[in-house]
């Protein structure tokens, strides 16, 4: 009896394993993997498709707006500080979305401070207007913005944020995976929601085609991270494809410089 006891309990340990081994897997994730030789960046760091979408989002602002690459910088360490990389509805007294801002602080309005693209175009406005904070460090240029309670922690999230930036703004090709994304199709199949996003966060619709090879990965990269929300099914840029189904990057034609992109049931 004690054997048949033991070997059921077996059964269900290598069930519990297997399952939550599963679990673990079928989890969406996006991947950020450093270049080679990046000292002061971690090697990989990893996190959730709302993070991503907030991250993709935070630094097409910034580069809309045209701010230097430590501006992005900042405003993602902030972000991870303040929210996680969230959209946070509530929070310290009045704090709201992803730099939990405060409408009674002079932010914005409840709804203006929840629109993220809103609210990091105002992160950004404040940074800039702050004289000498491209010489700050980190934790500095967001605490003179921020002024929280907590300044010292803005510090620790800095080898993440430049990882984040680095991927985002180009310049690590094919440094941004995402793996397990919901392949369900778009109420319209259609490229209208990318456009709308591109023009509200990046200031122009125009993706496809020929790009320069750090905006060409720039954008790319956007894409991927919004790929859950935008429910994209590939990216290509220069020969090299991200789809859906493998969740990585790989060769797919000769090196052309070209951007394309394919929603779920998009015709082929």
């Amino acid at each position: 009896m004690a054997v048949v006891v033991l070997a059921v309990l077996a059964l269900v340990v290598t069930l519990i394993v297997v399952l939550s081994d599963s679990e673990i897997t079928a989890n969406p994730r996006c991947t950020i993997t450093a270049p080679p030789d990046s000292p002061g960046l971690p090697t990989t760091w990893t996190l959730t498709p709302e993070q991503a979408d907030s991250a993709a989002t935070i630094v097409g602002v910034g580069r809309s707006l045209g701010v230097p690459d430590r501006a992005v910088t900042v405003a993602l360490a902030t972000a991870i500080q303040e929210s996680g990389l969230a959209n946070l509805r509530g929070g310290d007294r009045d704090s709201l979305g992803l730099f939990q801002q405060r409408p009674s602080q002079g932010w914005g309005s409840e709804d203006e401070i929840l629109d993220p693209v809103y609210s990091a175009t105002a992160f950004y406005t404040a940074l800039v207007a702050v004289p000498g904070w491209t010489t700050m460090d980190v934790t500095v240029a967001a605490q003179t913005v921020q002024r929280s309670g907590f300044p010292e922690a803005y510090a620790d999230h800095e080898p993440e944020a430049r990882l984040m930036a680095v991927a985002l703004l180009g310049q690590a090709p094919g440094a941004w995976t995402c793996v397990d994304l919901p392949a369900t199709p778009p109420p319209d199949p259609g490229n209208g929601a990318v456009a709308e996003l591109a023009a509200r966060e990046l200031g122009t619709s125009r993706l496809s085609g020929a790009q320069p090879a750090e905006n060409g990965w720039a954008l790319a990269t956007w894409l991927v991270a919004h790929g859950e929300r935008l429910a994209l099914e590939s990216v290509t840029y220069d020969g090299r494809t991200w789809t859906v189904a493998s969740g990585a990057w790989a060769t797919s034609g000769p090196a052309d410089g070209r951007l394309s992109l394919r929603r779920i049931g998009q015709p082929a």
